[in-house]
C-alpha cells in the first residue's frame, strides 16, 4: 500500500518525538535507532525512509527541540526588556519540575557532553540553533559598560544550560536546589550579567 506525503511527514514526526524523549533520557549514545523505532511504533527498517543515519536524525532533532524551546521560553514575554525579560527566562528554565523530569525537560543536559565530541555537522546544526536562541534573547536586553547585550545573552544561556546539568547530575542531593538556586540568584540579582 502506498502512503501519501502526509503519512510519511506524520511518521517522521513520530520518529522525531520518540528520538527527543530518548536522547533526554539517555543521550545520544544510548538511544540507539532500534529504541528509536520501537519507541515510535515502527519497524526498525523503516527508519531509512526517513533519515539517512542515527547523526542525522540526532540533528533533525536538535533544529526541531531549540526552535520549539525557544519559542516555549520566550512565549507571552515578547514585549518584556531587560531585567524583567530575563527573570522570565531564567524562571521558566530554571524550573526544579523540569529538572526532575528530564523526558519533559530541556534537552541540553543529556547531550552537551556529547556534543563536544559530536561530527562537526551536528556541531554546526547545534550552534545555528543555539546563535538563535542567543539572538532572540539579545534582542530583549541591553548593553551595558564593559558587557554587551549578545555577551549577556550568550553569558545567561550558558549559565542556565550549565546550571540545569549540574542540577540534574546531582538531583539525588540538596545541592541539586542550591544549584538552580545560585544560578537563579546571580541571574536575578541588582550586579547579574544583564547588567540592568
Amino acid at each position: 500500500m502506498r502512503y501519501g506525503p502526509e503519512h510519511k511527514q506524520a511518521t517522521r514526526l513520530r520518529i522525531l518525538a520518540a528520538a527527543e524523549s530518548l536522547f533526554r533520557q539517555h543521550g545520544f549514545e544510548g538511544a540507539s535507532v532500534e529504541r528509536v523505532m520501537r519507541a515510535a511504533g515502527l519497524t526498525v527498517g523503516g527508519f531509512y525512509a526517513h533519515f539517512t543515519s542515527k547523526e542525522a536524525l540526532l540533528a533533525e532533532a536538535l533544529r526541531a527541540f531549540l526552535q520549539k524551546r525557544q519559542e516555549r521560553w520566550t512565549e507571552g514575554i515578547e514585549a518584556l526588556r531587560g531585567k524583567e525579560w530575563l527573570s522570565h527566562f531564567t524562571r521558566r528554565y530554571l524550573n526544579r519540575q523540569l529538572c526532575d523530569d528530564p523526558g519533559e525537560g530541556c534537552l541540553m543536559p543529556s547531550l552537551l557532553s556529547e556534543l563536544t565530541r559530536a561530527s562537526p555537522e551536528i556541531q554546526a546544526t547545534f550552534a545555528e540553533g543555539l546563535d538563535a536562541l542567543v539572538r532572540k534573547a539579545q534582542a530583549h536586553l541591553e548593553d551595558a559598560t564593559g558587557v554587551t547585550a549578545r555577551q549577556k545573552a550568550i553569558a545567561s544561556i550558558a549559565l542556565c544550560f550549565g546550571a540545569m546539568t549540574l542540577a540534574r547530575a546531582t538531583a539525588s542531593h540538596a545541592l541539586s536546589n542550591e544549584v538552580l538556586e545560585a544560578a537563579q540568584a546571580l541571574l536575578l540579582s541588582k550586579e547579574d550579567v544583564s547588567g540592568q
